[in-house]
């Protein structure tokens, strides 16, 4: 009996199971269980170009009322309105985008199809596009209009479109025989028309990040300063994380303090420090280097921008961003320009092979702020930027080496306030409490208030008081 009720439950199995593999395959258009035969592609993408910035041109402006006073001036009679002899009206709402002439003097300039002609300053246009644009972009090759293609997040995306355009001849000349087919097959793979991205973001310049106002009032504190220096070298010089911070302070010192206290202690130092670390006036060389790292921040994954001046070993930006995007990245460059007193014209960043840092590049020349970009691109030198600039990439990625075996211990944070907090403390610890080998053991930034104290405590207590001395001037200065 039992080996009939065994065979039974086998056989009703197996057509379970070809039943399930037939939904699956209905449900999602082919079978799962079989192995592909299709060959995964390997395709590169094509890299990004960013061409000269295009030729900008303001239209006129014109106000119909003084433009038919001339005209009754010089004629000796008025302008009068569109006399219409048959179609429909224009309707009231239209007007010439370029003196602002009311639809009774505009002409319906090819029937009803939408095109009309103003009769007072013989303006051209169409009812689709009867506003007169702020600004005109031609193209810098064919002085052609570019026509907007694209419209994204922070920028729009304009292309000339004229096949007679010498960019455009240049780029198929170029071409190889094999190209050419392959343009055929597949034209987006090639870049050949002029292409120019208006960005939409306010140059402010943006908004830095800051932490919120503290939990904790620092002249309120019930340990003493030697206590909070002893919490910030633990936890900021030594990467420990919060409760092994606490642990310690309660193993070692016999001070009982919770993880909690402890961030909150890190919230309220890290307020008053960044103002004074942003703002210090460093002495910077001509050699910066930056790139981006991630980190953990309320389960999500965020970037670090580091911007690092490669000789002074001084981190000149530290912005933490949700996004790897062109936002960011222009944030990150602006921080270092404004720790510049004067901009160089031969001003270089060494950045990896992010598309966004030329997008950034892009939009500080959009307002007549000049620098170089060259992109380290991959692990081996396959180029000459790649064999020339390859030691400052690689300055820049130990640096992320060193901030995170500092924040591994925390396994990321809880808010972006924390993040912020944090990576502000590990750069006032970096650029001037932390010694360095290439520096022969000193710190980058030497204050001299700070090289006569015995210890790393005492140090974070001198730090906070120079930087909260530094706000109360700049607060009674303003």
């Amino acid at each position: 009996m039992y080996p009939q009720i065994i065979t039974y439950l086998l056989v009703l199995i197996k057509y379970q199971d070809q039943m399930i593999r037939t939904l699956l395959t209905l449900l999602l258009g082919k079978s799962v269980f079989e192995k592909s035969t299709e060959k995964p592609v390997n395709k590169p993408y094509r890299k990004l170009q960013v061409d000269h910035l295009p030729i900008v041109e303001i239209p006129e402006k014109l106000d119909f009322n003084q433009l038919l006073a001339e005209h009754l001036e010089s004629k000796g009679k008025p302008l009068k309105p569109v006399k219409r002899r048959s179609g429909k009206p224009i309707p009231s709402s239209i007007q010439c985008p370029k003196c602002g002439a009311p639809s009774s003097y505009l002409y319906a300039n090819n029937g009803d199809k939408g095109q009309y002609q103003c009769k007072v300053c013989s303006c051209l246009f169409s009812e689709k596009n009867r506003y007169l644009k702020e600004a005109i972009f031609k193209c810098p090759h064919c002085m052609k209009s570019l026509e907007k293609i694209k419209e994204r997040t922070d920028f729009n995306v304009w292309k000339c479109r004229h096949n007679h355009c010498s960019y455009y001849q240049k780029k198929i000349k170029a071409m190889t025989s094999k190209e050419k087919k392959q343009f055929k097959e597949d034209p987006h793979d090639f870049k050949v028309r002029y292409i120019f991205r208006e960005f939409t973001l306010d140059f402010k310049p943006l908004s830095k990040q800051s932490p919120q106002k503290p939990k904790v009032d620092l002249s309120r504190l019930y340990v003493s300063p030697h206590t909070l220096g002893l919490i910030l070298t633990y936890h900021v010089n030594y990467g420990l994380s919060a409760r092994k911070t606490a642990a310690l302070m309660k193993d070692i010192h016999g001070v009982s303090i919770s993880h909690q206290s402890i961030l909150n202690y890190e919230n309220s130092v890290a307020l008053w420090l960044k103002p004074y670390v942003d703002h210090y006036p460093y002495e910077l060389s001509d050699q910066f280097c930056g790139d981006e790292t991630y980190i953990r921040v309320n389960g999500r994954w965020h970037y670090l921008f580091f911007f690092f001046d490669a000789v002074k070993k001084v981190i000149l930006s530290y912005p933490v961003s949700p996004n790897r995007d062109t936002t960011a990245a222009i944030q990150a460059i602006d921080e270092v320009l404004l720790k510049m007193k004067k901009i160089p014209e031969d001003l270089t960043f060494i950045v990896d092979g992010n598309p966004i840092y030329l997008l950034a590049q892009h939009f500080f020349s959009q307002h007549h702020i000049s620098f170089d970009i060259k992109q380290v691109i991959g692990l081996t030198n396959e180029d000459e930027v790649s064999r020339e600039f390859r030691p400052l990439k690689q300055i820049i990625e130990r640096l992320n080496r060193t901030f995170k075996g500092n924040y591994r211990s925390t396994h990321g944070f809880g808010s972006e306030q924390g993040s912020v907090s944090y990576v502000t403390l590990f750069v006032a610890y970096f650029n001037f409490l932390r010694p360095h080998s290439a520096l022969e053991g000193k710190v980058p930034v030497i204050i001299k208030d700070l090289e006569k104290l015995p210890n790393m405590p005492a140090k974070w207590t001198k730090l906070i008081e120079l930087s909260q001395q530094w706000v109360i001037d700049q607060s009674q200065t303003a």
